[in-house]
């Protein structure tokens, strides 16, 4: 099944909006962003397999095997300038299908805005993680569903999708002789964020020969859902939206 999923889909864009979720989350978290923009762009959600309509399908459990295949993807979109989201683990993803698409000689996007990640860096292994654990380390960050892990049969559900995807985030490590991008990077920050601050978000500077900007908001690591529609129109400003 594919990766890209349309909640609305629009005929002939003028910009495409490739947005990637945090960890544990689907593409319906995505869901109402097209509402947010001009009726020329085209909202475009990652699905990676396990959770919502591809919950049957194996979970990948590490960065090299679930980016490439992304990648692939949306080398097969047809080219319109294009610009890549990514919150949490999913910033880390959207910019490793960035290298890949740049290695492969596209120049459609634009723009990679990286939202609630610090610069992944080479680290000592994280051992694995318990239960509770896990579950600590989600609540933490507070979000939307917070309320699933009171509930045993949705703890049970959605556990082995969040055990899967801190795996791969824990496992995961930039290359230190990565090429720069050529698109622009946009970091972005809730100012109460527990896992990267305002500043250490700025090190997303270090990856790009284009443009580097960032923006901090009002909130803690999922401040993109009371600011979803200022995070969409600043992912697309100045992009003909």
């Amino acid at each position: 099944m594919s990766y890209l999923v349309r909640h609305r889909p629009v005929d002939d864009p003028a910009l495409r909006l490739v947005c990637f979720p945090h960890a544990g989350g689907g593409a319906a978290f995505f869901r109402d962003w097209q509402g947010y923009l001009e009726p020329s762009v085209e909202v475009v959600a990652v699905r990676y397999p396990g959770r919502e309509t591809r919950m049957g399908e194996p979970l990948i459990p590490t960065m090299d095997a679930l980016s490439p295949q992304i990648a692939a993807e949306l080398l097969a979109e047809t080219r319109v300038p294009t610009v890549l989201l990514g919150h949490s683990m999913g910033a880390a993803v959207a910019y490793e299908c960035l290298l890949r698409l740049e290695a492969a000689g596209a120049d459609h996007v634009t723009r990679l805005c990286v939202s609630g990640r610090g610069l992944p860096v080479p680290a000592a292994v994280v051992p694995p993680r318990s239960d509770e654990d896990l579950i600590a380390a989600v609540t933490s960050l507070g979000g939307p569903h917070v309320a699933i892990w009171q509930n045993q049969e949705l703890r049970e559900l959605f556990l082995p999708v969040i055990r899967n995807d801190f795996r791969l985030i824990d496992t995961y490590r930039r290359r230190e002789d990565a090429p720069p991008l050529r698109a622009d990077v946009m970091a972005l920050t809730g100012d109460r964020d527990p896992r990267v601050t305002p500043l250490g978000a700025q090190a997303w500077s270090a990856v790009t020969a284009g443009a580097f900007t960032s923006h901090v908001f009002e909130g803690d690591h999922f401040y993109l859902v009371p600011h979803a529609e200022r995070v969409a129109r600043l992912a697309v400003e100045r992009h003909g939206a």
